[in-house]
């Protein structure tokens, strides 16, 4: 719930919960919907009060969300990887919009991304930021693989610090696969020799091709299915957690 905290704090809205009852309540509605794998949206937001722009007299609300979702970008994704295109669409200059928080008004601008990726005949589009340089997909952080070495835009080019890419930087770490975060033209894209999102509901997928043009084999590389193999190990439970990221989730009685 970390994410959701900085973003509350980010948008000025204060929280009436707790962590603790934050993680209790999304436990208590897995399991009382008994999902057995299930995607987890909290969402704050402010509920009736006057109309206007000026938010702060609305009262804050918190609702949780729970339900089954398959690979967010289609089930062979995870093997054969992904289209995509560049997308005409800029992320948010950071005058404008706070690009670093979770806020629903946001994902206009990723709406934008991924529909006109769509109609173009691709699966996910790529955002550069405002001044030209890769910044992430509509709803994914991004890495590019070149000789060995995993590069990822830095939080200055308007990108979501999110949970997965926090934990890929982790487990690269851990395989002693070196990282540089830097600022990225979009040629990089095309010389690349692996290229994957992570998300939450994406959570390690490989890209196949940027604009038409094939990324190194054209499918899963070998550096993102040693990671895929790590990050999938761990959350379904056949790899040690050692980092302490899984929580139980508490069996109602009767169900």
């Amino acid at each position: 719930m970390r994410r959701l905290e900085d973003s509350c704090k980010i948008f000025r809205m204060p929280l009436a919960y707790s962590r603790e009852q934050l993680n209790a309540a999304a436990l208590d509605t897995i399991a009382t919907n008994k999902h057995k794998s299930c995607y987890i949206r909290p969402v704050v937001f402010r509920g009736a009060g006057p109309l206007g722009v000026e938010p702060r007299k609305n009262p804050v609300q918190a609702a949780i969300l729970t339900f089954e979702w398959g690979r967010y970008l289609g089930p062979e994704a995870i093997e054969k990887g992904v289209d995509v295109q560049v997308s005409s669409w800029r992320r948010m200059a950071p005058d404008t919009h706070p690009g670093m928080g979770k806020i629903g008004g946001n994902y206009v601008n990723s709406q934008f991304v991924v529909m006109e990726a769509v109609d173009n005949g691709y699966t996910e589009g790529i955002a550069l930021d405002t001044s030209g340089y890769l910044s992430e997909g509509s709803g994914e952080n991004l890495f590019l693989i070149r000789d060995g070495v995993v590069h990822t835009p830095p939080t200055g080019t308007s990108i979501l610090m999110g949970i997965t890419r926090s934990v890929v930087l982790q487990l690269c770490k851990d395989l002693g696969i070196p990282v540089r975060e830097m600022l990225m033209p979009r040629e990089m894209l095309y010389i690349a020799d692996e290229i994957f999102f992570t998300g939450t509901a994406a959570e390690i997928t490989p890209v196949r091709s940027v604009d038409k043009q094939k990324i190194g084999p054209g499918h899963r590389g070998p550096i993102t299915k040693r990671l895929q193999d790590e990050f999938f190990g761990i959350t379904e439970g056949r790899i040690a957690d050692r980092h302490g990221w899984l929580t139980p989730v508490p069996v109602h009685a009767g169900s």
